[in-house]
């Protein structure tokens, strides 16, 4: 019987309803049958307005999509042409860096493929590059910055972690820590890439301009101190993750709406109706997956799951391997959100047997799904690009294929290098 349930809720799940209300199902019909009140789903979803960090990220949500709403992304993309104007092939790297420091803000890697899109791809082809490297750099970047401050899959998967009694503790700064040199390191071996496959390229060669840096940056004046208020505020010890966000949130609002006056009052209230309809459905898929979660320990299905990987996988670096396809093709079907709340909890007492840290899990993680939303036939990414550049889904595809390849041996760096996620903790 419990067979035949599973099969309809993923059927149920196939033909579009709503994923809270599948994972709400599969914790009701569990609880039912271990003959345990479902009173305790109540309970578990209330535990979700005792988790401080929560308030964080309504307050970056927000706080992104005024920026995404603005002029933001024009001003980030000159700004990056006047600071690497002076590199052959600079538009390549703006193109890296202008979207990856904008998915980070925004938080959302669809968003960076649409805003900049529009920008970036006239730009490149305007330049010399063709048409199938302007809109694979563009896809694939877009996908970048989900490790960087202040990332909400980042905040999202710290918060989930310290609801999980697993013996060790982290520290939304040490997450945010963990994340900058494998960030790095993806930038950095996009970049060689790029310089490498357009060497030969009568690309247009830029020249570097103390005038056009001064205009760019005096544009940009009251944007550039953003993350660096944000970032010294926490590491500073001046305010904890959420009156960061508080900070955040503010400081957008008042530089986008009464300094450039690029959104108007009229328009605040349906960029909040929209950034918390995100922050709404994040909401219930984990107050949702958080009554799952402990019908799962109740069930002893994480440690089931341990017993059997042990028996058949002794290796550690074995168990990554495999962590790293099964990653890529779920971030292939299922958005990170969703991902981080029901996946995370099965993985992580696996992993932590496995003697990896939790931080280091979570970049694994992350990083995964950001070359899962690259991989074809479903990644989300090729389709928004698909749709934002009007290109069939098949030449998006080959569109993306080097740099997805590139993306990869950054994972498999990340993986088996834990000292590069760790470096900074303490």
């Amino acid at each position: 019987m419990e067979w035949l349930i599973g099969i309809i809720l993923v059927l149920f799940a196939l033909i579009g309803t709503p994923l809270f209300i599948i994972i709400l199902a599969a914790a009701a019909l569990g609880f039912y049958y271990s003959d345990i009140d479902l009173a305790v789903i109540t309970i578990e979803i209330y535990r979700i307005s005792d988790i401080p960090l929560l308030i964080a990220l309504p307050l970056f949500t927000f706080a992104g999509y005024l920026l995404s709403e603005s002029n933001t992304s024009h001003r980030l993309v000159e700004l990056s042409r006047a600071l690497f104007g002076w590199i052959p092939n600079d538009l390549a790297i703006v193109t890296i860096i202008s979207c990856t420091l904008f998915t980070a803000f925004t938080g959302a890697t669809g968003v960076t493929i649409v805003a900049l899109g529009a920008l970036l791809l006239p730009a490149l082809r305007e330049a010399g590059y063709s048409e199938k490297y302007s809109t694979g750099i563009i896809t694939t970047s877009g996908s970048m910055g989900l490790l960087l401050p202040p990332s909400l899959p980042l905040i999202l998967y710290v918060i989930i972690v310290q609801q999980m009694d697993i013996g060790i503790s982290i520290r939304m700064e040490d997450a945010f820590k963990a994340g900058i040199l494998p960030s790095l390191l993806m930038i950095t071996l996009l970049v060689l890439w790029s310089q490498w496959t357009t060497r030969h390229s009568s690309v247009e060669k830029p020249r570097f301009s103390w005038r056009r840096l001064r205009r760019a940056t005096y544009a940009a004046r009251w944007e550039i101190p953003l993350p660096f208020i944000v970032l010294a505020g926490i590491y500073g010890g001046f305010f904890a993750i959420s009156e960061a966000a508080a900070v955040t949130a503010l400081y957008a609002l008042i530089v986008e709406v009464f300094i450039y006056k690029e959104i108007s009052l009229k328009k605040i209230p349906n960029v909040i109706r929209e950034a918390m309809l995100v922050v709404g459905g994040i909401l219930l898929i984990l107050a949702a997956s958080l009554a799952l979660t402990n019908y799962i320990i109740d069930a002893e299905i994480p440690a089931n799951l341990f017993e059997w990987i042990r028996e058949h996988i002794s290796s550690k670096w074995v168990f990554l391997i495999l962590l790293n396809i099964f990653l890529l093709v779920l971030g292939a079907f299922l958005d990170i959100f969703s991902a981080i709340v029901l996946i995370i909890p099965l993985i992580l007492p696996l992993a932590i047997s496995y003697d990896i840290h939790p931080l280091h899990l979570g970049i694994i993680f992350l990083a995964n799904m950001q070359v899962g939303y690259l991989t074809p036939p479903v990644g989300m990414n090729l389709f928004i690009a698909s749709y934002r550049f009007k290109k069939p889904i098949s030449e998006i595809y080959t569109s993306t294929i080097p740099f997805m390849l590139i993306l990869l041996i950054a994972v498999l760096i990340i993986t088996y290098w834990p000292a590069l996620s760790l470096a900074f903790i303490q």
